[in-house]
């Protein structure tokens, strides 16, 4: 099973590079930033690997453009709690 098949790993991977980002002094502004461009790339580019992206992808794909900053940045706040 590769990395973005499972829906923990995945989690915890993303986790751990916000925390290494925040602890390199990356603004909060600045990662959701990135968190977002990250989901258009994703949207775009690749499939789904399971029900957790699946239903990402799905809500992506109707969102708005404010929605899909809040869903972004939910995503941050999501696995940041990960590796808490």
């Amino acid at each position: 099973m590769g990395l973005f098949e499972s829906w923990q790993q995945w989690t915890h991977f993303l986790g751990a590079k916000v925390e290494d980002a925040k602890e390199d002094g990356v603004s909060s502004k600045i990662i959701d930033q990135a968190a977002l461009q990250i989901g258009e790339y994703l949207a775009k580019n690749v499939e789904p690997q399971n029900e957790q992206e699946r239903v990402l992808a799905d809500l992506w794909s109707v969102a708005s453009s404010d929605e899909k900053k809040a869903l972004a940045s939910c995503v941050v706040k999501l696995v940041e709690h990960k590796v808490s």
